[in-house]
């Protein structure tokens, strides 16, 4: 409700054309290029969550180990890139396409294993992510400077 005197003498109660100023747009669903990163962050986080009880334990025999370093720097990464993602920065599109890159030596690890049909999964993965992130919805995702 307006105040009636002060929508005469033009004060704070004034209505602005029925609109409010200053409120928040609604939030949009992302594009699906930009939710299935998220999923796979999501699942390279709970892979590092379930791996670091071995971290863990290595790290009692030696303090700094290269398994060690490397779950640390990805976990690192990784929680960097999704909070950037889920921001809209610009530069989250370039960090995402980066990370997605992970499934190429995974995608190698099951090509020379004993059952090369594995394969597939990373694979298509990879491309998914890849050409997700490459569509111009997604690229109007990150917005943000």
């Amino acid at each position: 409700m307006v105040d009636v005197g002060s929508a005469r003498d033009g004060g704070p109660g004034t209505p602005t054309g029925g609109r409010i100023g200053g409120m928040l747009m609604p939030r949009r669903l992302p594009p699906p290029g930009v939710l299935l990163f998220l999923g796979y962050g999501l699942l390279i986080l709970a892979t590092i969550g379930v791996s670091l009880r071995w971290v863990v334990d290595m790290a009692i025999s030696a303090p700094i180990s290269f398994p060690g370093l490397v779950v640390m720097i990805l976990l690192a990464y990784t929680i960097f890139t999704i909070t950037m993602v889920l921001q809209r920065k610009e530069a989250a599109r370039g960090l995402a396409v980066g990370l997605s890159t992970l499934t190429i030596p995974l995608a190698f690890f099951f090509l020379v294993s004993p059952v090369p049909i594995l394969v597939l999964g990373p694979g298509v993965l990879g491309v998914l992510l890849w050409v997700g992130l490459r569509r111009p919805a997604s690229r109007d995702w990150f917005c943000e400077p």
